[in-house]
């Protein structure tokens, strides 16, 4: 029994240990039970072990601390990015200086003199990625800008009853800021924590909050220029910050399956950096993209496609006389061929619609020369023009015959027959 002994001596020193560090926080630490006094009994030992090992995996591994709500025990951490850091060419302590009005243009007018410090940047990981009642979120990052830099506070549920805990505490953690940002997270993260919220009769604390989803100024800002817009893309090709052994986000429900059966809390690390890099990139995005929307045409981007992307959101905004600049610088800055005769045709239709006839027909003109997809378009466009602007039905019925040997179609074949019966009525004249 000396072995016993001393096996329960050693769980005893290092819970003690434990109380210790946390010693005037608020904390709950686990206890090993007595040994009775008769003797001892090896399965006691063996949930004893198990019990110490789950205390010291959560509390040491994740450096964080058991936090207790009227709801019950949770497990919460915080990481802090300096301010003299940078994470990959952005740099964490010019977030704080972000204008007020940075976010307004993008979120039109919603969120007008909202400080840096009142933004909450918001990730989950849960067990699922189809959403539903039956996904859990069971981890929660909040990232929040600070003068000593970018803070991140990760909220966890070591086991599916510890939920309203974490759920209340997120309530009040939340409290203090006025705009949500996520990335998709209006379609996924916030969807889903408010059925959460709801399956634990409270109420979800976003209504009251302004949500910026920078998903969509990112897609307008690069879809054209990269494959992907996934955030972790755009962190490589952005911000040039590559990850070091990432975890990929279709294992993180796999991980976090492991962790409930083994309760070996090591596992889930890569996890929680996971979580908290995604919120660092997405508050470095936050200082990046919405600039690029603020002032479209003195933005000093280097590359056609964002340009090409900013001009289509300025013409969906109604600023055609500006996307139609924007246009044309892409043009002059050089994209690819398919983004190119797009561009033009863009171009012509706009100069068209802001009365600029002759601009438009120059573009016709060069689309018409060249094999493109948008040559036939082009040619039927030259062949209305002078059809019915400069009333000379034999040119324009040359241009509708260009564009029947290219592709034949029963609106081509109709301006064909008019064509050739207005030229008959003037030769006969």
């Amino acid at each position: 029994m000396g072995e016993l002994q001393e096996q329960l001596s050693i769980l005893r020193q290092r819970i003690a240990r434990i109380d210790e560090r946390y010693a005037g926080v608020a904390t709950t630490p686990f206890r090993v039970r007595p040994p009775r006094a008769a003797e001892f009994d090896l399965e006691d030992i063996a949930l004893e072990l198990d019990h110490a090992q789950r205390v010291e995996d959560v509390e040491l591994v994740l450096t964080g601390q058991e936090v207790e709500t009227k709801f019950g025990r949770h497990f919460e951490t915080e990481k802090l990015y300096e301010h003299h850091r940078h994470h990959g060419s952005a740099d964490i302590g010019a977030l704080a200086d972000l204008p007020h009005d940075l976010l307004g243009t993008i979120s039109d007018g919603l969120i007008t003199s909202v400080p840096p410090e009142e933004w909450a940047f918001l990730d989950t990981e849960t067990t699922g990625l189809a959403g539903g009642s039956g996904t859990y979120a069971f981890l929660t990052g909040v990232g929040r800008i600070t003068r000593e830099g970018f803070r991140v506070r990760q909220f966890f549920m070591r086991d599916y009853g510890e939920e309203a805990s974490v759920l209340d505490a997120l309530t009040r953690h939340l409290a203090p800021f006025r705009v949500l940002v996520t990335y998709n997270g209006r379609a996924f993260d916030q969807p889903l924590l408010e059925t959460r919220y709801r399956m634990n009769r409270a109420r979800p604390p976003f209504a009251r909050m302004q949500h910026l989803d920078l998903l969509f100024g990112a897609r307008r800002l690069w879809k054209l220029r990269f494959e992907s817009c996934r955030l972790v893309d755009l962190e490589n090709q952005v911000l040039g910050f590559e990850r070091q052994g990432d975890l990929p986000g279709a294992l993180i429900p796999y991980v976090y399956f492991e962790y409930l059966r083994t309760q070996h809390a090591t596992r889930m690390l890569p996890v929680f950096h996971h979580n908290a890099t995604d919120i660092l990139t997405l508050a470095c995005l936050t200082g990046i993209v919405p600039l690029a929307f603020n002032d479209p045409g003195s933005l000093p981007v280097r590359y056609g496609a964002e340009m090409i992307g900013l001009a289509r959101w300025l013409r969906q905004a109604g600023d055609l006389e500006r996307a139609v600049l924007l246009f044309r610088r892409a043009v002059d800055a050089g994209v690819r061929d398919d983004l190119l005769f797009r561009t033009l045709w863009d171009i012509a239709l706009g100069e068209r619609k802001l009365g600029r006839s002759d601009a438009a027909l120059e573009l016709w003109n060069d689309l018409s020369a060249a094999q493109n997809p948008y040559q036939v378009r082009a040619l039927e466009e030259l062949a209305k023009h002078y059809e019915h602007r400069v009333k000379d039905p034999e040119r324009a019925l040359e241009f509708t015959r260009a564009a029947l040997d290219r592709e034949d179609s029963s609106g081509l074949r109709k301006r064909e027959e008019r064509l050739l019966r207005r030229t008959a009525r003037r030769a006969a004249g």
